[in-house]
């Protein structure tokens, strides 16, 4: 999502240049004095919520995952993926497995979620963590399913995986520190503005 960041940034007329030479550093300082932190998408929620960064952008999946407690500003429209449940091919087998053992077991990186769909739709899940490639673990017998974000679909379709239901679409979101917001309301909301004039905004 980075590339994507920086595109709108620079479109909205934030001095992002020295992000794209940055090389492995992770803070860099702008011309203008703005400071800009580099982390692993996860982590942005955190650094956010404790004021390490005033403002940061993150896919709704990860707020809707970790729910931390910050502002959402704004839906910046790139990085559009759908969080799926997928099986392998052919017949879905969902449904027998449940009958049969009370419960389908489902291998996601993205926990919460996966137990809040399956509880919406009155179903019984056994929601195992993974945190490499998700699609492996039908295919070993780890389990029945997964859950996990979707772009294309095509790494599904390699592993011979199918998409059986939506759960919820993600995009790329604006937030922002409680404490900050009110204190730099006017710096937040000018960059917001900005952002939120860009063509893409939805």
């Amino acid at each position: 999502m980075l590339a994507d960041s920086l595109d709108a940034l620079e479109a909205a007329g934030l001095p992002v240049e020295p992000l794209r030479e940055a090389g492995r550093r992770l803070v860099i300082d702008g011309p203008d004095g703005t400071r800009f932190v580099t982390t692993r998408p996860s982590d942005v929620p955190t650094y956010v919520e404790a004021g390490a960064a005033d403002i940061g952008i993150v896919g709704r999946d990860v707020l809707i995952e970790q729910n931390p407690d910050l502002y959402q500003l704004l839906d910046l429209a790139f990085g559009q993926c759908r969080m799926a449940y997928a099986t392998p091919g052919g017949q879905d087998q969902t449904a027998d497995v449940i009958d049969r053992l009370g419960a389908v077991r489902v291998a996601t990186k993205y926990p919460r979620s996966a137990a809040a769909h399956f509880a919406r739709t009155g179903r019984h899940a056994e929601v195992i963590k993974v945190n490499g490639s998700v699609e492996l673990a039908p295919l070993v017998g780890l389990a029945d399913g997964i859950v996990d974000l979707v772009q294309t679909g095509t790494t599904l379709r390699e592993n011979g995986l199918v998409e059986r239901e939506h759960i919820f679409t993600s995009s790329a979101r604006l937030v922002a520190n409680r404490v900050s917001h009110k204190l730099r309301a006017e710096e937040i909301d000018n960059v917001t503005s900005r952002l939120e004039r860009l063509p893409d905004a939805p």
